[in-house]
C-alpha cells in the first residue's frame, strides 16, 4: 500500500504503518494469498509491498525451494520491511523500485501479488504492463484494493473527519485510497496481456483496538494524516482521532474496541 508519492510516508510513519495497519490488513493478506494459489517452490513478487505483510505470508507458503521479492517505491517502507521480516526460508529480498520500472528480467515470477497498492499507481496501465512483462506465461496475478468507503464504516468516518479537519485537498488524498474500481482493474489487466481477469468483493469483520487511541494512531500512519499533522499540528490530529471514535461510538463495545466490516475488491488474472 505504498508504491508512489500518493502513499508516501516519511520519518517514523512507516514503522507506525507496520504496527497500526496490521489489524486492517491481516484477513485480506490471507484472502489474497489464497487467491494467488501459491505452491511450494514458487517465485513470488509482492508489488507495492509496504512493510512486507504479504511477502512474509508468501514466504511461509512457498517453502525452502521458493523465492520471494518485495518492491516498493517508498524507501522508508522498504527499510522497515527489511527490519521486520523473519529470517526464514526463503529469505525475502526487498527492493526500492517503482511499479512501472521493475528491476527484474522478463518472465521472472510465477506469481505477482499486490495488496492495497494499485489505487496509488500514477499510471495503472503502465504498472500492469510491467507486471505482465515480469510474469511468466501461465503465471498468476492477484490484487486487492479497498472498495467504496460506504462499505467500510471506519473509512467512511475517516474521510468525513479528514475533510472536516484538513479540508478538500487532504480529503482528496484520502479518497484516492478507495477510488480504484473492479472494472478498472480487470480492464487494465486484459489490456496488459492477462486473461481470465475476474474481480469480486470480499468482506471481513475486523476487531480493532480501543478506538479512542487507535483511530489517531492509524490516521498518523497515512499520507492524509501526515498532511493534517504537518499543516495543523499534533492537536488537530488528536482531535481528528477523537472525532472518528465519536462517529463510531454506536459500534463500539464497552472496552472501547469495535468490530467493523471492511470490504475490498479482489482481482485475479492469468498471464
Amino acid at each position: 500500500m505504498a508504491d508512489t508519492p500518493g502513499f508516501h510516508l516519511k520519518g517514523t510513519a512507516p514503522e507506525r504503518y507496520e504496527r497500526y495497519a496490521a489489524p486492517l490488513m491481516a484477513p485480506f493478506v490471507t484472502a489474497l494469498l489464497d487467491a494467488a494459489d501459491l505452491y511450494p517452490g514458487a517465485t513470488v513478487l509482492d508489488l507495492a509491498c509496504g512493510t512486507g505483510f504479504v511477502a512474509r505470508g508468501a514466504a511461509a507458503r512457498v517453502g525452502p525451494a521458493g523465492r520471494v521479492h518485495g518492491a516498493d517505491l517508498n524507501e522508508g517502507m522498504v527499510k522497515v520491511a527489511r527490519v521486520h521480516h523473519p529470517r526464514m526460508y526463503p529469505d525475502i529480498e526487498f527492493t526500492a523500485a517503482s511499479a512501472d520500472r521493475l528491476p527484474y528480467p522478463d518472465a521472472t515470477f510465477d506469481v505477482v501479488v499486490c495488496q492495497q497498492g494499485a489505487q496509488f499507481f500514477p499510471d495503472l496501465d503502465a504498472a500492469l504492463a510491467e507486471v505482465a512483462r515480469v510474469t511468466r506465461p501461465g503465471g498468476r496475478f492477484a490484487a486487492t484494493v479497498w472498495a467504496d468507503r460506504s462499505l467500510s464504516p471506519y473509512f467512511a468516518a475517516q474521510y468525513e473527519v479528514v475533510a472536516e479537519y484538513g479540508g478538500a485537498r487532504v480529503a482528496e488524498s484520502c479518497a484516492a485510497a478507495l477510488a480504484c474500481t473492479a472494472d478498472r482493474l480487470t480492464t487494465g489487466l486484459e489490456t496488459a496481456g492477462f486473461h481470465d481477469a475476474t474481480a469480486h468483493q470480499v468482506t471481513f469483520g475486523i476487531t480493532l483496538p480501543p478506538l479512542d487511541t487507535y483511530a489517531r494512531d492509524q490516521l498518523s500512519a497515512t499520507p492524509w494524516g501526515q498532511e493534517l499533522l504537518d499543516t495543523r499540528g499534533e492537536e488537530a490530529l488528536t482531535e481528528a482521532g477523537r472525532a472518528m471514535a465519536a462517529r463510531l461510538a454506536d459500534r463500539t463495545a464497552a472496552d472501547g474496541t469495535a468490530t467493523l466490516p471492511f470490504t475490498a475488491t479482489l482481482a485475479t488474472a492469468v498471464r
